[in-house]
């Protein structure tokens, strides 16, 4: 009897998770989570002090705890999000050593996104199709969002405040040109330090650019420095010609995937700038198809370093490849 329990537990487990890929036909249905906000961390991906649960609605919580939170993304072969995962299917570790997972959510909750667009003067003929994926990114997003815009080219500038009124993004972004160089790695840092102030514990941004950075103060060890400080995660969408012409153009497309690997996202290189809209779309779906995971390590660390993070996936050995994407790790607070 016991057998036969458990091979029906097996199965039903199976079928369970199968059925998360016959789902991607209905990834556009929004799903509007009462849970409005997750615990805000402070510089880094700990969250230290009092905090109201994310995962079960309850009270405030009145004892100290250092609370990390890791944002997970699942796709399958065909980069489409795998729904349907519940806590049993994944292993959390810290630099190697298994975590207990102590809170797991899959709510579709909000969140808060900077829009970065190139507009320098290599984006001449691609701006309109730039600018056709922050609509199609922003059509796809949760209607709780909140964004602002960033535009750069000799310099970044905040083109549009937090605001949750995505046309307003769109509509700002009509009134842009193209012009003058590329200050990619001052937009980013620009980009990271104001979602510091953001309303949302969930934090993204989205990089619409077609060069490597030849205009910056920021270097890139300094942007690295900042993405690993930060808990935000970056999606990217390149777009570069067959022939560079320059070193920062070859290095272009490395460069947006080690940031975006860093965080817990993914870029997407692309050979022609006709695809942006579709990818965009499909980013801003796999944001609010995200689980969230939540541990406190179990050495408590307070020496100031960088603490790796991975996650792996418990699932029958069969079962069809599954791509995660989570934050490589946080640096621990010195307090």
């Amino acid at each position: 009897m016991y057998v036969v329990r458990a091979i029906a537990s097996l199965l039903f487990s199976f079928f369970t998770l199968a059925s998360a890929f016959a789902q991607t036909a209905s990834l556009d249905q929004p799903h509007i989570s009462s849970l409005e906000k997750l615990p805000t961390a402070k510089s880094t991906a700990l969250a230290s002090a009092e905090y109201a649960s994310p995962f079960t609605g309850s009270a405030l919580i009145h004892a100290r705890s250092d609370l990390v939170l890791v944002p997970v993304s699942i796709t399958d072969s065909l980069n489409r999000p795998v729904v349907g995962l519940d806590q049993d299917n994944f292993q959390l570790f810290e630099n190697k050593k298994p975590q207990q997972i102590r809170n797991f959510s899959s709510e579709d909750t909000p969140v808060s996104i900077g829009i970065i667009v190139d507009t320098s003067g290599s984006m001449s003929y691609k701006l309109d199709r730039a600018r056709e994926a922050v609509a199609r990114f922003c059509e796809a997003a949760n209607p709780q969002d909140e964004f602002f815009l960033i535009t750069f080219a000799d310099g970044p500038q905040v083109a549009t405040d937090f605001t949750e009124r995505s046309e307003q993004i769109e509509n700002d972004l009509l009134t842009t040109r193209s012009h003058g160089r590329t200050s990619l790695f001052d937009s980013i840092y620009m980009g990271v330090e104001k979602l510091r102030t953001a309303k949302y514990g969930r934090k993204a941004l989205l990089i619409v650019s077609d060069g490597g950075d030849n205009h910056s103060r920021y270097t890139e060890h300094d942007i690295k420095n900042a993405v690993r400080e930060s808990d935000v995660t970056i999606y990217a969408i390149g777009t570069y010609d067959r022939f560079a012409t320059t070193q920062e153009e070859a290095l272009g497309p490395e460069l947006l995937e080690t940031l975006s690997e860093l965080s817990g996202g993914r870029a997407f290189v692309l050979s022609n700038e006709n695809e942006m809209p579709r990818v965009a779309r499909e980013i801003g779906i796999r944001l609010r198809h995200q689980y969230v995971l939540a541990y406190t390590p179990q050495s408590a660390p307070r020496d100031g370093r960088w603490h790796k993070i991975s996650v792996k996936l418990r699932l029958p050995k069969k079962f069809p490849f599954l791509h995660v994407d989570a934050r490589a790790g946080y640096y621990a607070s010195e307090e």
